[in-house]
Parts: structure tokens; sequence; C-alpha cells
């Protein structure tokens, strides 16, 4: 009965607006509608090629949408002084001239999407002292001239996205002191126009999508000491941004998703301490670093979504301290570790639905927080292992969550003493093989206890295995291998001698001291032993090139000879030479006398 009665008053009240509407219009323009009490002209889908005549004067809405009108001619619009809001979307305009909007003094809206543009006049927009929301989008147009807009001093919001932009003046935002909201999506922009920026000091929510941009340049958005949410997303092309590309903004709000970004890019974000919201979603991004996102204080949510991500490091989230939503989902975790969190307290909201997941110890903290922790209507789901494969983090019951989240401690398999002797110069391998579940990363400390890389002279292999190439006295002592997962650590160390050789034995390899001089060593003397100033190699490097010295010298003068010979005439095959010995002495009277000499050479 109650039903009956609530559809007959709904029934009536339809009839009655009805009825209101028809009584309240009344002719006005042709082919338009005009409510004169709701002050608006409606002219929409009527075909029009001109703006029509005989709109009342006190009209504050006039909709002209849909319309085939191709060029608004000088003071078009000059008799609706009370318009407060104009509709020109969806026509064929392809010219605007110099004060078509003259007299519109208190227009607060103007749209022109989806239109034929190219170009506005400088002055197109003259006459607009009052508009706050200005509609270009969808148009053709190229270029946006300088001081275009110099006398909309109340725009707020401009929509300027899905045109055909190359080239931004660098003053075509001149008098645009209190424009909030710019967008400028879908463009063919390739660079950041910083310049014609830089005049928008009062801007606050800037958007650059689907643009053709590579990278973001030092000091992008200068002179924005006001904007609070940037967004930059789309832009295939583009994969680094400089390190000081953002300096200078207080963002509270930053998307920088569907691009090409390869990695968190951490010194652009540092100083960024007002940011709440982050949004990284789609880029390559395999990895986040412990203790680099440490400077964003203030920040509540960030969303990593569909970036392949594979690793969260422990500490990643250290010092973030209102962190309250994290968005993984749809990526190649195996596990989410709670020392990743700086506290999981904060935590209100976790998705980590479309990964890989190892529902073992390292998700336990997840589980136990179920009460506390939202998973916006998509449960995680367990991958392995087998017994729980499949299964939601929603059908566990509490009972078996500890007997199921489980892990196996970290346990070393090659226990075989490893004490190595030998001599410099040789290749030395430790082995470190272990097992556990999950499967345990290997570190190696050397003999100072740090930890050792997978490059250098002495380097941990993919397969966990040590290898000292050219082993040196330095490199003589205790190696530790450590495997550890989430159920715990195991350890096992090697040792090492190296025996140097002697002195004797280094000076019959070929290595030399010149007497008076003094040679500086890379290497300290072991066991009071003097060190080699040049290593073999470096010793053979130099005797080759010496020897190829020599003999480049010799085939040279053989060359100059030869043409030297067959420049001449008649070439004479010997030579006689005449020479004057010394002097010998007499045997009797010790006087001198001389003796005369030639020899005859034969040439080649």
């Amino acid at each position: 009965m109650c039903v009956a009665a609530d559809w007959r008053r709904l029934y009536w009240w339809v009839v009655l607006q009805w009825l209101v509407g028809v009584a309240l219009s009344a002719p006005c323009a042709q082919r338009c509608d005009c409510l004169p009490k709701l002050l608006i002209a409606n002219c929409s889908s009527r075909q029009l090629s001109i703006v029509p005549s005989g709109v009342p004067d006190n009209t504050q809405t006039l909709n002209l949408t849909n319309n085939h009108l191709k060029t608004l001619s000088r003071r078009q619009f000059s008799g609706l002084t009370q318009l407060r809001e104009l509709d020109l979307s969806d026509n064929l305009l392809t010219m605007i001239e110099v004060e078509a909007f003259a007299g519109l003094q208190n227009l607060l809206e103007l749209r022109l999407s989806r239109n034929r543009l190219k170009i506005i006049p400088v002055g197109g927009f003259s006459g607009l002292p009052n508009v706050q929301f200005l509609d270009i989008s969808e148009n053709e147009i190229l270029v946006l001239l300088d001081d275009m807009f110099r006398e909309m001093a109340s725009l707020q919001k401009l929509e300027a996205s899905e045109n055909d932009l190359v080239f931004i003046s660098n003053h075509a935002f001149g008098g645009l002191a209190n424009l909030q909201e710019l967008n400028l999506d879908r463009c063919n922009l390739t660079s950041v126009p910083i310049e014609a920026l830089s005049q928008l000091t009062g801007l606050m929510r800037l958007r650059f999508c689907r643009l053709g941009l590579t990278t973001l340049p030092n000091n992008s958005f200068r002179q924005l000491g006001r904007l609070q949410d940037l967004q930059v997303s789309q832009c295939p092309w583009l994969d680094s941004l400089a390190a000081n590309s953002l300096f200078g903004l207080n963002l509270t709000s930053l998307t920088l998703s569907h691009c090409n970004l390869s990695a968190v890019p951490y010194s652009p974000l540092h100083h960024l301490v007002y940011l709440r919201y982050l949004d990284l979603s789609y880029n390559p991004i395999t990895t986040i670093l412990s203790n680099l996102l440490g400077d964003l204080l203030r920040l509540q949510e960030l969303h990593l979504v569909g970036t392949g991500l594979l690793r969260i490091e422990p500490g990643a989230f250290r010092n973030l301290a209102f962190f309250r939503l994290l968005n993984v989902s749809e990526n190649r975790l195996a596990t989410l570790e709670e020392s990743a969190f700086h506290s999981v307290g904060t935590l209100e909201i976790l998705r980590l639905d479309g990964n890989p997941l190892a529902c073992d110890c390292r998700l336990l903290w997840v589980m136990r927080r179920r009460p506390w922790l939202r998973f916006e209507g998509h449960s995680p789901t367990c991958v392995t292992p087998v017994p729980v494969q499949g299964r939601t983090f929603a059908d566990f019951t509490e009972v078996e969550i500890p007997r199921l989240f489980t892990c196996r401690q970290a346990r070393i398999l090659t226990r075989k003493p490893q004490d190595v002797r030998t001599d410099e110069g040789h290749t030395i391998l430790f082995f470190c093989a272990a097992d556990g579940d999950p499967a345990p990363s290997i570190t190696w400390l050397n003999p100072k206890r740090s930890v050792l890389t997978g490059s250098g002279r002495i380097r941990v292999l993919a397969n966990g295995t040590l290898e000292v190439r050219y082993a040196q006295v330095q490199d003589s002592g205790y190696y530790l291998c450590i495997a550890s997962n989430a159920a715990g650590n195991d350890s096992v160390s090697v040792s090492l001698r190296v025996r140097g050789f002697p002195a004797s034995a280094r000076n019959r390899s070929g290595s030399f001291f010149l007497e008076g001089w003094s040679f500086a060593s890379g290497q300290a003397a072991v066991n009071g032993s003097q060190p080699f100033p040049f290593d073999v190699k470096t010793l053979v490097i130099a005797v080759t090139m010496g020897f190829l010295s020599f003999l480049s010298s010799v085939a040279v003068c053989f060359v100059f000879m030869f043409f030297w010979s067959q420049s001449k005439g008649q070439i004479k095959h010997t030579a006689t030479i005449d020479f004057v010995p010394r002097s010998t002495a007499t045997a009797s009277g010790g006087g001198r006398t001389m003796e005369t000499g030639r020899f005859t050479m034969k040439l080649i």
C-alpha cells in the first residue's frame, strides 16, 4: 500500500515539473528554447551555422553545442552582458576573431572543446576579465602564443589537453597569476616548457600525460612553489629524471606512472618532505632498495602496480611513520617481509593480489594482522608451497596459520674443512652450498669482516662460490660464509695461506733493481723481503716494446740506404777511405812518427 502511494506521488511530481517547464518556456531566439525563470537559453543540436539573434539579454547560460558554427566574429555576444556560462563545444569552429567575446564582463565559464581551431590569435580572449574556467581541449591548436591569455586575470583552470601542440611560447601564460590547474595531456610536446610554466606562480595542479617527454631536466618546474599535485603519466619514452628536476617543489601528490623508469627516482624525490601520495605504477621497476625513501617523512600512500617488482628490501620504508597504504599488486613478489616497514602498526590497506606469493613464515605477520588490514576486496593467493597452493588469505583459519606458515632454517651443506696453502699467483675456489626454506642467500666476509661482492679480484660467484684470483700474500686469513633466510642463519669459515716468493727467486724470475734507485711499490713488503718493483707482465710488455723499437730503427736505416743508393747514377760498389792512426813513438830518441793508413769498403 505504501509502495503504491509512493509511485502515485512520484507520478504527479513528474507531471507537475513538465507543466511548469511548458509554462516557463517562451519564444526567444530562432530554434532555441528559453527558460526565463532559470535564465537559460538552450540552442544545442539545432544545426545552426551562425550564432542566433534574439537571445534574451538577461540570459546567464547559453548552450550552443553540437551545431555547425565555423567562425566567431568580433563582438559576437556583445548584448549578453549577464551571461555567466557559454558552451560552444562540438562545433566546426576554425576562426575566433579578435574581441569575439568582448562585452562578456560577467562570464565565468567558457567551453570551446571539440572544434577545429588551429590557432587562437592574441586578443581572441580579450574582454573576459572574470572567466575562471576555460576549456580549449580536443582542438588542433599547434602553438600557444605570447600573451594570448593576458586579459584573463581571474582564470583558475585551463583545460588544453588533446591538441596538436608542438610549442608553447615563453610568455604564453603571462598574466595568469591566479591559475591553479593546468592540463596539457595528449599533446606533441617533447620537452617541458620550463620558461612558460615559470609564469604560473599560483599553480597548484599540473597534468602532463601522453606526451613525448624523454627526460625531466633540472629545475623543470622552477617558480612553482605552490604546486601540490603533479601528474606525469603515459610517457613511454620518459626513462630518467635529473637529480634536481623536482627541485623547489612542495608537492603533496606525485604521479609518475606508465613511463619507462627502471628504478625509483630516489634523488629527485628525497627533498619532497610534504609528499603524501606517490604513484610509480607501470614502470619497469624491479627492486625497492633499503633506506632510500626515509626522507619522505609524511608519505602515506605508495602505488607500484604492474612494475615487475621482484624484491622489497628490508628497511625499504624506514622512517615512514605515517605509512598507511601500500599497493604492489600485479607484480612478481614472492614475499613481503615485516622488516621492510618502519612500523606495520600504521598500515591499513595492503594490496598483494596478483603476485606469486610463497606462503611461509615471512608472510606470517600479514596473517596475524588480518583483523586490522584491508585487502580492498582482492585477497592475496598462495602460489607456493604445494600444500596451500591456490588458497586465498581469507581461506585460512586462525588454528592452521601457525602450522602452515613456517620456514626451515638455512643450513650449510659444505662442512668439509677448506684450508688452502698455496703460492702467489694461483687462483683458489672455496665452496659454500646451503639448503633451507625459503632458499637462503649466501654472503662472504673477508678476513677484515667486510662483505665481498660479485666483482673484483676476490669475488662471489652466482652459485655462492668464493673465487680468489691471482692470490697475494695479503689475501691470507679466514673467510666466513654465511647462509641466511627468514628462519635463521648458518656459517662456516675457510682458511687461506699464501706463500710469497723468496727474494732470490724473485731476482731469478726476471725482476730487477737498479743500484742507487728506489722504486715505489703498490704492495707492502712481506716478512721483511723487498717488494717487486715490476710484475712479470709489465716486464714482458716493456721488453717487447723495446725490441720492436730496435727492429723498426734498423729497418728504417736499411730502407734509407737502399733508396739513397738507387738514387745515384753510377753506383760505386767499393770505396777507399784514408785515415790517420794514432802517432807512435820511436824506440831510440823518443821522437814521434806519423803513419798513414787506408781501407777499402764494399757496398752491398
